[in-house]
């Protein structure tokens, strides 16, 4: 396994640049001046790029914002575990395989005033499987009644995971009646409230007064979205930012010292390539298991992470039950994809080190985008190795990628990030990404033996069972090479030593709480 120490990140000295680049918002030390306890917070992920352009859950992936900055909780949450627990619930019984009986918490109000009853959430979620594709197709509710703090689910078919799927960032439980504002804003029950949110630029919450479960201890907060990691490490060097998410490997260095504080923790998010079943290039089967063989997922974890991860077999880590060494992937091998390649007709004829079949140019159109600094590094990396067994890599690191993402004449494979168990349950990556039905499977994969197997996995409640199932569909789609699985994340916040209250959690939703707070 090879290893290298990342060269020192360069010093920064000209905090004017720095200003003129970012804008300057007030720092927390500015801001306490006023008798308020404030806190900021730089974060890479939240903006449009990512599906999240505001707070409401029922838009796109904004749940993962509405429920990491403290404004919406959902019904089931998980623990430092992975297990489900009850959260606005206080309990919940499966009366039969359709039928879900929740009991709500008695003591919970909206950011409105409201008062969290059956009935409110009854509106929550008719107007979630109404509004947002993924979850109607997740829950499969027939229909929802009411009475009191009691609040009864009918599902059209058996859904085994359903507590898992109420806990996904889209179930954030928020006032239907208040509605949303134009900017994207809802009224939810978490420990802080929303008053201002500009896409892209920041989002402004303040206490939650009437919170339920503790007084939250800063009176403001302000969440700034800063994509480019040298301003990020800029900011939080400067003071102006008080803690940050997304920070570039290379910059780690800087804060190794009693100053900071640093709390990591592995997730199931993926960096992996989706194969584009439309393109001429990566419809070829030999061509696609040449690229599984030749990305060096070690080489890029120690090299260009720093060690900030763990090479992927498959789309779960390894300390899922189902994930890890239950299943094989291809290995690091240039001389075995060459000769994949040569077999199937693609070879260099002209000598410039790029192969070709039937005149076409064995050329690789690789799409990604920036805003997870993991997905340039690892396009960088494989353009190399690729380049060893005869392609050319053409990589696209755009913000734009939704649009050229949704033309396939435009791209070969489109390498993303995605927490791949979210809700703790394994079919939910599966149904996002891989079937005829999901609305995230950007490279038109089929799999008969897959549609199958869902099949089954959906109608199964038993935990064992589902894992072997599990199991046996990541093998399905690693021995199509539909997909390749690069590596997971270790993921870090790294604040000021007097912050307290912020932690990672294996499923990167809970980050901003009551329990935050700034000495």
């Amino acid at each position: 396994m090879r290893k290298k120490k990342i060269a020192a990140f360069l010093i920064f000295t000209l905090a004017a640049a720095f200003f003129a680049g970012c804008g300057h918002s007030e720092s927390s030390e500015e801001k306490n001046t006023s008798g308020k306890k404030t806190f900021v917070y730089g974060v890479t992920n939240f903006n449009a790029e990512n599906g999240e352009t505001d707070i409401n859950p029922h838009n796109d992936s904004s749940g993962w914002a509405c429920i990491r900055y403290g404004v919406g909780e959902t019904l089931f949450r998980f623990n430092d575990a992975m297990e489900i627990e009850p959260w606005l619930a206080e309990s919940c019984e499966n009366t039969d395989e359709l039928t879900w009986e929740i009991i709500l918490r008695e003591n919970v109000n909206f950011t409105s005033g409201r008062h969290m009853d059956g009935e409110a959430v009854k509106e929550c979620l008719e107007a979630l499987v109404k509004e947002h594709e993924r979850a109607a197709g997740d829950l499969k509710i027939e229909k929802i009644t009411a009475q009191g703090q009691t609040v009864t689910i009918q599902t059209q078919v058996p859904v085994p995971a359903l507590l898992n799927y109420l806990a996904d960032p889209y179930g954030c439980i928020y006032d239907v009646q208040e509605g949303v504002t134009k900017d994207g804003i809802v009224c939810g029950t978490g420990p802080y409230k929303a008053v201002s949110l500009i896409t892209d630029t920041n989002l402004e919450l303040v206490k939650n007064e009437d919170y339920w479960n503790g007084e939250p201890k800063l009176d403001e907060i302000t969440i700034r979205t800063i994509s480019d990691g040298d301003t990020l490490t800029m900011a939080l060097q400067s003071g102006e930012i008080d803690a940050a998410y997304g920070m570039p490997y290379a910059s780690y260095p800087l804060f190794e010292s009693e100053k900071y504080t640093f709390s990591s923790c592995a997730t199931s998010r993926v960096f992996f390539g989706a194969m584009n079943y439309e393109s001429e290039i990566t419809s070829d089967p030999a061509v696609r298991k040449a690229i599984c063989m030749g990305i060096d997922k070690e080489g890029f974890v120690e090299t260009l992470l720093g060690g900030n991860g763990y090479p992927a077999q498959g789309v779960f880590p390894e300390n899922f039950s189902f994930g890890g060494d239950a299943v094989q992937g291809e290995p690091y091998d240039p001389q075995g994809a060459k000769e994949v390649l040569e077999e199937a007709g693609w070879v260099d004829e002209d000598g410039d080190g790029t192969r070709e079949k039937d005149g076409k140019k064995l050329i690789l159109r690789w799409l990604t985008y920036p805003s997870r600094q993991e997905l340039p590094l690892l396009a960088e990396a494989a353009q190399s190795t690729l380049k060893e067994i005869g392609f050319e890599v053409e990589v696209n690191n755009t913000a734009d990628h939704s649009s050229i993402r949704a033309d396939k004449d435009a791209w070969d494979i489109f390498v993303s990030a995605m927490v791949t168990a979210p809700t703790g349950d394994p079919e939910y990556f599966f149904t996002y990404r891989c079937l005829d039905s999901s609305s995230g499977n950007d490279g038109s994969y089929h799999s008969d033996e897959l549609e199958k197997l869902e099949q089954e996995m959906m109608q199964t409640f038993d935990t064992e069972k589902r894992s072997q199932l599990a199991v046996k569909m990541q093998q399905t789609i690693l021995d199509d090479h539909g997909y390749v699985f690069c590596s997971h994340l270790r993921m870090s916040i790294i604040s000021k030593a007097n912050v307290t209250g912020l932690a990672a959690h294996p499923c990167d939703y809970y980050e901003i709480t009551a329990d935050l707070d700034v000495a």
